[in-house]
């Protein structure tokens, strides 16, 4: 039995780690375009030979990011974007590229629209400058930005053909391993933003799942200690 205390520690560390995951998310429910994350398992069904129901272990195989998109809110502020569909806004930092679908934007001293934390996004010409004196801003669907005097860029939007292998970096944005395709056709909501798509209720659902799993392997745990020092205790009564 020694195997199954082995399998039902190990049980014990994957269920620790998915409700590390599931915290993470419920602590994300208001982030925008945050993308909800899961983890990866192989089931391995023991049978206890008791009446009580079969433990079910996993083996813990990675995590995965879920790519749908988040419902998008209205919030009448000019330079909050959301993109509908495929696609990411490109962000210059000083690491390199970044990016993220986060639109919360503001215009810098200067003029340049940046993100919440002051890196340049990027336009199909680089950095976008709105000049002094310019009302009005509107961004139409393509992502073209306009002014009282005419256009003034348009929003880089790019997509990748592997956009689960995106890697999470700092302030909602992510680095990329392969080279990002220009979108033809983006779909821009001006004035929104897209939510996270997390589910708090779902996830709370999991994390009383995870609580009650942990307590039953707790459970197993306590009762094979018990059944191995009993043991040991028969063997060294038989033996004195």
């Amino acid at each position: 039995m020694e195997n199954s205390v082995y399998i039902a520690m190990s049980r014990q560390a994957t269920l620790e780690r998915e409700m590390d995951i599931t915290a993470n998310n419920l602590a994300n429910v208001n982030t925008p375009s945050y993308k909800a994350e899961k983890l990866v398992f192989r089931e391995f069904l023991m049978d206890t030979q008791r009446r009580a129901p079969g433990l079910s272990y996993v083996q813990d195989l990675g995590q995965y990011r879920v790519l749908d998109e988040g419902p998008i809110r209205q919030t009448g502020n000019p330079l909050d974007v959301a993109i509908s569909g495929d696609g990411y806004f490109v962000v210059d930092t000083e690491l390199g590229d970044r990016y993220t679908r986060h639109g919360r934007f503001q215009l810098d001293a200067d003029g340049t629209l940046i993100t919440g934390t002051g890196e340049p996004v990027q336009g199909e010409a680089g950095p976008i400058v709105i000049p002094p004196g310019e009302t009005d801003l509107s961004i139409s669907g393509d992502g073209v930005i306009s002014g009282n005097n005419g256009q003034l860029g348009q929003l880089r939007i790019v997509r990748f053909e592997n956009p689960e292998e995106l890697r999470r970096a700092a302030n909602g944005m992510f680095t990329a391993q392969e080279d990002p395709v220009d979108v033809a056709n983006p779909k821009i909501i001006q004035g929104s933003l897209e939510d996270s798509n997390v589910e708090a209720v779902l996830e709370l659902t999991n994390m009383m799942r995870i609580s009650r799993d942990h307590q039953r392997v707790k459970k197993f745990l306590d009762q094979e200690d018990r059944r191995m020092r009993d043991m040991i205790d028969k063997l060294t009564r038989a033996t004195a």
